[in-house]
């Protein structure tokens, strides 16, 4: 089955009415308003800590944060790690510790490579020596926080094989019994990637990255859970459409939105009626959320 390009114009498709009236739309349905979304640290608390490193995670868990979101990928020798590009230059001191070695994809690196980096100073000289995380530190983690975890595949097409190795690794640590389960999400914005995740783990929840066309919602929520787009793409509409499609678990499918860093755009699009929403200042969009509801 043939699933079209992602919509860039949701508007034209669903009317852009629904953009201004956000909070009635959200009322008249029934949907999520303020005070039901879930508020997602992308890449850990990124704003406060560097990104995807254990140091954010822990950060997100100061600032009492459940939900954090990572970037999966995976190094020549076979290894998961967590970040976010597909090469180490622009969180990493790679260019300085193998400057011969450009363009430094992660996939030309072994973890013990790897391993050496600094994945901090660019970040602050707080975070001087912060390495990248393997999965599995990752993971534990955030279960030592009593957290939750979004977990992205990132660009799975480069790792072949790299959704039934994450799932491996999940069930390894842990991950997929029936009460982690429930504190799991796994996403892409490869379509491909989600599905073989749902054939492979059902009872895995499961979220595709973007803004399918309404008319391709069903697709989709033939393996998917939920539709994940950014914000900038959506209106009240929008939402209310996907939310009246039933998901791969036979619920209505949910929205989680990403990167709304600013108080005022939260209670904008949680009046849409959207579950979630991913951001670099999670305190700043919870508090935000809190006040007006």
């Amino acid at each position: 089955m043939q699933i079209r390009p992602a919509a860039a114009l949701t508007g034209a498709l669903i009317g852009m009415s629904a953009l201004f009236l956000p909070t009635a739309t959200a009322q008249a349905t029934g949907r999520t308003t303020h005070h039901h979304t879930v508020t997602v640290a992308h890449r850990g608390a990124s704003a406060y800590a560097p990104e995807n490193t254990l140091a954010a995670v822990d950060a997100a868990d100061d600032l009492g944060i459940d939900w954090v979101e990572n970037d999966v990928q995976r190094t020549r020798d076979g290894e998961l790690i967590v970040m976010h590009d597909t090469t180490l230059s622009r969180t990493t001191d790679v260019e300085q510790v193998f400057p011969d070695r450009a363009p430094w994809k992660i996939s030309d690196f072994t973890l013990d490579e790897i391993e050496k980096l600094d994945a901090g100073s660019w970040f602050g000289p707080d975070f001087q020596g912060e390495a990248v995380p393997t999965l599995e530190e990752y993971m534990d983690r955030v279960s030592d926080n009593h957290q939750k975890l979004l977990l992205e595949l990132k660009a799975p097409e480069l790792y072949p094989g790299i959704e039934r190795q994450t799932l491996r690794e999940l069930r390894r640590e842990g991950w997929l019994d029936h009460r982690h389960k429930r504190r799991l999400i796994v996403q892409s914005f490869s379509a491909d990637a989600v599905r073989t995740v749902h054939q492979l783990r059902p009872d895995v929840k499961t979220g595709f990255l973007g803004t399918p066309a309404v008319a391709d919602l069903p697709e989709y929520a033939e393996f998917s859970d939920q539709i994940n787009p950014s914000y900038t793409t959506i209106d009240a509409g929008y939402v209310s459409a996907v939310r009246s499609v039933d998901g791969a678990h036979g619920k209505p499918l949910e929205v989680y939105t990403w990167t709304v860093n600013d108080g005022p755009t939260a209670v904008s699009v949680a009046g849409m009626g959207v579950n979630g929403i991913i951001t670099n200042k999670p305190d700043v969009i919870r508090d935000a959320l809190d006040d007006a509801s």
